[in-house]
């Protein structure tokens, strides 16, 4: 028997470390790494030591015998990959031939503890914290401008994918580390600026992210009903930046922009059963507004073809096994067929082979039912509408057409926005870095998002963070940090004096037993705060007044 690699894979390569007989591929030091959608083991190397499945952060990793229905294609899926890429042939039972990737991350024994501040503690940020507290004895100052942990992990991953949260919990163990102070509820330029912050610190690691979106730049984009994705993605998972009124699910049809897996998400939780989302973190007011719905027919439209969808193939399969939802692909170009049923079993349009394909009339209602419209070859030319969005233009090869349509969710990409005192790149997104070293700002880094743009997913930012981390660590060894001029203790009374409802690690955690105390009542894993009152409340102990 072996084990198997599925949907949820979030490429951190924890599970390669582990392997006795290096059956699991691409390994970071191998071109394809980045660049494959998941991690694959080998069923003809594995020895069923389920070291794999142990280490895994997201609970990804299962014995293949086990695989549910929904999940044995992921089975076919680890083999299929080493047709093409075949593994080293081991060398006796304890053969491993990866090791870490190659960032020295270590200080001299006798160097000074650094004082890092990393101001963001999403996925990016937390792996750079990690990297510094078990290679070095550095202090680690955590910085969010909103008063709870978690970043992407808690407000950009869908409610129904909680094993990939799970990951969350290796990042956990680190907020009450007795080398790091919490700083949460603190904004870098409004509260605090980003040269105190500088100076307080031997270096600062910026880990934002890419908060804003994309924009269409089409005519009627900005009427209401007409969203981004990422507005969208926040609500459902609780932001206190989005309100429980911002999205209107009345339509009955909505158009998606885009067939990326945030695309997918947006489909399917606009479509899931409210009451299996019942059992989930999903925001209260996102499942009382879902339960109310009239959405029948979400329609992912997509400017290329099936061969080129966004999406990684393990999200496409997924939302084939998406109960009571019906699947179609809308062929009004001839190139659609040709695409999917001409695709080999590797390739991603190859999942579509067997999903019904019809032409939709689209200036009538949806039909009875719940289903979910594959559009390739189509782009939005114009967004009608009066008092909100009613239809939307598109064209292709085939001509123009208007989608009867109440909602438009644009999901195109995100996007980095300027930092307080940092160089940016308005073309690109990003902080000018050099292998994570802010251009023309010594002791000023960046991880993640903010640093390569919005590609990779969780596990693509540990070895982001480990080349910034070695980058930061050689620059102290070289004597090229700048001297903090003031101590970690006179940056939090500089902070607390900006500010006072900052929530430290002693906060966080009332939080996080408030939520899981509400989740245990509902039966569900928890039930999140939604707005920055309810959630200092909760880190003090007290109950918001604005509460239920």
């Amino acid at each position: 028997m072996s084990y198997a690699i599925t949907q949820t894979c979030c490429n951190d390569a924890t599970c390669v470390s582990v392997c006795p007989v290096n059956c699991i591929h691409p390994t970071p030091e191998e071109r394809q790494f980045g660049s494959t959608e998941m991690l694959h083991i080998d069923p003809k190397t594995c020895i069923d030591c389920g070291a794999c499945a142990d280490a895994c952060p997201v609970d990804a990793i299962f014995p293949v015998e086990s695989l549910s229905a929904g999940l044995r294609e992921y089975a076919a899926l680890n083999a299929e990959y080493y047709e093409e890429n075949p593994a080293p042939a081991p060398e006796g039972p304890n053969f491993h031939t990866w090791n870490a990737p190659s960032f020295p991350r270590s200080l001299p024994s006798d160097f000074g503890p650094l004082r890092v501040a990393v101001v963001g503690t999403g996925p990016a940020g937390m792996y750079a914290a990690q990297d510094l507290l078990l290679h070095t004895n550095s202090e680690v100052t955590l910085v969010d401008r909103l008063p709870v942990a978690g970043g992407l992990m808690r407000y950009g991953v869908a409610p129904d994918h909680p094993d990939t949260k799970k990951a969350a919990e290796t990042f956990a163990r680190f907020h009450d580390h007795p080398r790091v102070r919490m700083h949460l509820g603190l904004s870098i330029g409004t509260d605090v600026t980003a040269e105190e912050l500088a100076a307080h610190h031997d270096a600062v690691v910026y880990a934002v992210g890419a908060s804003a979106d994309r924009q269409l730049g089409i005519a009627g984009e900005e009427l209401p009903g007409s969203i981004s994705a990422t507005r969208f993605v926040a609500w459902y998972n609780a932001h206190p930046d989005v309100p429980p009124d911002a999205v209107d699910l009345s339509a009955e049809r909505v158009v998606v922009v885009g067939n990326g897996n945030v695309a997918l998400d947006a489909a399917r939780i606009l479509l899931a059963d409210p009451e299996a989302l019942a059992r989930t973190d999903i925001a209260d007011h996102a499942l009382e507004a879902l339960r109310a719905a009239n959405v029948r027919e979400v329609v992912l439209l997509a400017r290329r073809g099936p061969e080129h969808a966004a999406c990684t193939k393990t999200e496409l399969l997924a939302l084939k096994h998406l109960p009571g939802v019906d699947l179609l692909v809308d062929d009004h170009d001839e190139r659609i067929a040709a695409a999917i049923d001409g695709a080999g079993a590797k390739e991603k349009a190859a999942v579509l082979q067997g999903v019904p394909r019809a032409p939709v009339a689209w200036e009538s209602d949806p039909r009875p039912g719940r289903r979910i419209v594959f559009r390739f070859h189509s782009e939005p030319r114009e967004v009608l509408g009066g008092r909100s969005v009613s239809s939307v233009c598109t064209s292709g090869a085939a001509g123009e057409q208007e989608i009867s349509a109440g909602m438009l969710l644009r999901s195109i990409g995100y996007r980095g926005l300027p930092l307080d005192g940092l160089p940016f790149d308005e073309t690109t997104g990003t902080v000018p870095h050099e292998a994570g070293r802010v251009t023309g700002r010594p002791g000023t880094y960046v991880v993640g998002w903010i640093k390569r743009g919005p590609s990779g997913g969780i596990g693509a930012n540990r070895t982001c963070a480990e080349e910034t981390v070695s980058t930061l660590l050689a620059d102290a060894v070289a004597g090229s940090l700048p001297e903090p001029s003031a101590s970690a203790r006179a940056f939090q009374r500089l902070a607390r004096s900006r500010n006072r409802r900052i929530v430290d690690a002693r906060g966080l955690a009332a939080i996080e037993r408030t939520e899981a105390a509400r989740g245990l009542r509902d039966g569900r894993p928890r039930v999140k705060l939604a707005t920055v009152p309810e959630l200092v409340a909760a880190a003090r102990g007290g109950r918001w007044r604005g509460a239920k």
